[in-house]
């Protein structure tokens, strides 16, 4: 390689540093020399290193330091061993403090520590507490121990520079309050290479320019000036671009199956009463998912209004309707329907279309991806915030057939192969089904969704007479864990930047 050239390329901080590595290859001492920030020099030795001119070596190494106790113990020596030493023959445990100047606290741990260890005997005289040394103890003593020799040395001090003995020690004095404490260090040195030695003996001129100035070009200096070379096929670091979250994307991804497969779009209110989120879907008043344990419901404004198709499901609710059903039996609040809460479900929108449907638009197809809101505790598995997917198909020749069809089709595109489809149950479906996918990692099936045959009681209130509704409402989490390869739901919204940088696309 022409040096002359390479030389010629040599960034002004790269020349101030390059030059100092004949003296010294530590990262501190450079920044000493050369009078820089640390920054400038890092930057000169990540340049030179990708011209190989250097050889760049970093090691983390562990540094043990004081805390307020340890300074303090320092001076003083440990209190265990002002403890023992202090013990002439039978002493109460009041003498002992009032000659060592020990607090109750360091005391009482001191009475432990060293009683564990079998260097003292105790007994009770009245109110008092004699302590004795026994064999054991009037040895220990006499000698000096490792945790003492240990804070008599300058800290910090480097963890790998220890004995066995002397780390033994340190893991027993860290599980003390405020006596030592630890933190990771970077040692950075950069080594020349046979190159690199070749460039610092190269004569660099120091009126090299780095760019072309408004003012070489009125002097006309340009001709005449020695300009830095540029290296384009330099390694330079990663440059992450904008792009959309990774739920946005699999949201995106989503919405276009159904799409694609004829549905139109709903959309409606995070705000919503329990009407239309219960009692339009035939929940009964007294279900425990009513109760605040499971849902959010808001304080002000605490309750809506109710529409006039109120009337229907209160009949429905109370006596069955007209469909031979007897309804839950009991008398219906709309007090309670007019609670305003925080959708539990996107099946609430599912209603809300229902209600607007007419003989001339069936048969219908709708879907929707949309937050729903639960009062649950957080766990790997379970967020108290996601996302639905929701779809309904409103068709007098729809079957359970074609449910399982349109389910077994949205999944095979979400990437999972084999589908169960088993019998579960809902207040608002009959027949009802879980929808669960085999799990390549887990190797078991794991459950991602509810669906079913929307009730008689609850589409004939809602479109004036019974046509077959097929339903589900699907958990979008827990259906892309798996592509991004989580284990934990509570990661997808993490927002790690690494994360977000380096996921793959959804390119299912």
């Amino acid at each position: 390689m022409d040096t002359k050239k390479l030389a010629l390329s040599l960034h002004p901080l790269e020349r101030k540093v390059l030059p100092l590595l004949k003296k010294t290859s530590k990262f501190e001492e450079l920044i000493s020399l050369s009078q820089m920030q640390q920054v400038e020099v890092m930057r000169a030795l990540q340049w030179l290193s990708n011209k190989k001119a250097i050889v760049l070596h970093e090691e983390l190494k562990e540094l043990i330091r004081l805390e307020e106790n340890g300074k303090e113990y320092q001076k003083k020596g440990l209190p265990e061993y002002r403890f023992l030493r202090a013990i002439k023959g039978e002493d109460t445990v009041d003498e002992i403090k009032k000659y060592t100047e020990l607090s109750d606290e360091e005391a009482t741990v001191c009475l432990g520590h060293l009683r564990k260890k079998g260097f003292i005997s105790m007994r009770k005289d009245g109110a008092s507490l004699v302590i004795s040394l026994t064999e054991a103890g009037k040895k220990a003593a006499k000698e000096k121990h490792t945790e003492e020799s240990l804070l008599e040395k300058s800290f910090p001090l480097q963890a790998q520079s220890l004995s066995p003995a002397e780390k033994e020690a340190i893991l027993q004095l860290r599980t003390r309050k405020n006596i030592l404490a630890s933190d990771l260090q970077k040692i950075i040195t950069a080594k020349l290479t046979d190159l690199g030695k070749k460039l610092s003996d190269e004569d660099i001129p120091d009126d090299v320019a780095d760019r072309v100035t408004s003012a070489l070009l009125k002097s006309d200096k340009w001709s005449s000036t020695s300009f830095r070379r540029y290296d384009v096929k330099i390694n330079v670091p990663p440059i992450h671009g904008g792009r959309r979250h990774y739920v946005e994307q699999a949201i995106k991804y989503i919405k276009r199956i159904w799409l694609d497969l004829g549905f139109k779009e709903m959309e409606g209110n995070m705000v919503q009463t329990a009407f239309w989120d219960l009692d339009a879907l035939f929940v009964p008043q007294d279900h425990p998912a009513r109760e605040m344990q499971d849902t959010f419901y808001l304080k002000d404004p605490a309750a809506g209004k109710l529409p006039k198709l109120a009337s229907k499901v209160k009949d429905m609710h109370e006596h069955g309707g007209t469909l031979g059903s007897k309804g839950w039996g009991s008398k219906w609040s709309s007090e309670i329907a007019m609670q305003n809460m925080l959708r539990t479900h996107t099946t609430v929108l599912s209603a809300q279309t229902i209600a607007k449907l007419h003989e001339e638009d069936l048969p219908a197809k709708y879907f929707t991806v949309g937050r729903v809101y639960r009062n649950e505790a957080l766990s790997w598995k379970h967020l108290f915030e996601f996302t639905q997917v929701e779809g309904i198909v409103v068709d007098p020749d729809a079957n359970f057939k074609h449910l399982k069809g349109y389910l077994s089709n949205f999944f095979k595109k979400m990437g999972f192969e084999k589908i169960r489809i088993r019998p579960g149950h809902f207040p608002y479906t009959e027949p009802s089904a879980e929808v669960d996918v085999w799990h390549p990692t887990k190797k078991q099936w794991v459950e991602l969704g509810g669906s079913g045959i929307f009730r008689p009681e609850v589409v004939e209130p809602l479109l004036g007479k019974d046509v077959p509704v097929l339903a589900w409402g699907l958990g979008l989490e827990r259906s892309i864990m798996e592509y991004y390869g989580f284990q934990d739901v509570r990661l997808l919204y993490q927002n790690d930047l690494k994360n977000l940088r380096e996921s793959k696309l959804w390119l299912r």
